[in-house]
């Protein structure tokens, strides 16, 4: 029984440790109701354009609030915490509620931030469970939340904090000048050999109006070559994205359609480099049978195909009238 006991002991400890995530944001604009998130992991090395890596953690609900479940990160709990925004509960309350019911009644092994827009007047809320690893801790303003663990120590999470609140301009800005705050190498401590600050990150911002699938901007950064900091190239991708007039882009697209063939419902087209702001899917004979315009900078497209006969497809992506990728969707 003592050995069934250890094992057991042994597997939820496993279970707990596959993922890991480590330093974030998360952000309200209290004039314009934009909701933003970003953060960054040492954890879940990937290749581009395969998990999401920092960006699992991230939960934006346009309109509303921002939630991070990180540290042990459990999909139960963020499930839970989603629902009980939508539901109405302020921040204390969902982080009170998450912490009496825990899906692994674990509680101590996790880290919270929330915010939300409540009106116009914003309130955040932050938790850190004693058994997160160090260096640990979450800083709060009056419209954010920063949290992080597995830290080089608190300087991570106050540069973060600075940078954020020297910037008088747009909620997107704040956000990535907090990410550069963190850009120093082993701010996740994991990736101190690495000699980087983490090994992918990610940046979101939904306006009001937008749909929790369909967010303004959606950057995310899953891998880099042996030594390019993810926060580097995720200012590239930001910069790119803001570059003006055509001459801006290299007008190339780097594309991954998945899944693909699909059996039918909703295909996700992955940009690298230039993003598009406008699709078009024809049948072989190039006749158009859907078209989307793309609202603001995103490198993630969500296009239903679930009224399509079995075929195949030409997928057009256009960014100023310029054709930037050409692929072929399969529906089986």
């Amino acid at each position: 029984m003592k050995n069934l006991l250890l094992i057991a002991i042994g597997l939820f400890a496993f279970h707990l440790a596959e993922a890991q995530h480590t330093f974030s944001i998360v952000a309200v604009d209290s004039v314009t109701g934009e909701i933003g998130s970003a953060g960054a992991t040492c954890g879940d090395t990937i290749t581009w354009p395969g998990s999401l890596g920092a960006m699992l953690i991230s939960d934006v609900i346009p309109g509303t609030g921002a939630i991070h479940t990180q540290a042990y990160y459990n999909e139960t709990n963020q499930e839970n915490a989603h629902q009980l925004m939508i539901d109405g509960n302020s921040p204390q309350e969902i982080i009170d509620w998450l912490v009496d019911n825990d899906a692994q009644n674990a509680p101590a092994f996790r880290q919270y931030g929330i915010v939300d827009f409540n009106e116009g007047s914003p309130r955040s809320v932050g938790w850190t469970g004693s058994n997160c690893d160090d260096y640990k801790n979450h800083v709060l303003g009056p419209n954010y939340a920063i949290q992080g663990n597995i830290l080089l120590g608190q300087v991570v999470l106050d540069q973060m904090e600075e940078n954020f609140n020297a910037i008088e301009g747009p909620l997107h800005q704040k956000l990535m000048a907090a990410m550069q705050g963190a850009n120093m190498v082993g701010a996740d401590t994991r990736c101190t050999v690495e000699g980087t600050s983490s090994l992918s990150s990610f940046l979101r911002v939904a306006q009001p109006d937008d749909s929790a699938d369909d967010l303004w901007m959606e950057l995310w950064v899953g891998a880099t070559d042996e030594g390019v900091d993810p926060i580097d190239e995720l200012q590239e991708m930001y910069d790119e994205f803001f570059a003006t007039g055509i001459n801006g882009f290299s007008m190339e697209a780097e594309v991954k359609i998945s899944p693909n063939p699909v059996e039918s419902g909703m295909i996700t087209i992955e940009y690298r480099g230039v993003t598009p702001d406008l699709i078009r899917l024809s049948d072989i004979s190039g006749v158009d049978l859907k078209t989307k315009i793309v609202r603001g900078l995103k490198n993630k497209v969500h296009l239903d195909v679930s009224d399509l006969p079995k075929g195949i497809f030409m997928l057009m992506s256009y960014k100023n009238d310029v054709v930037i990728a050409t692929d072929k969707v399969v529906v089986r």
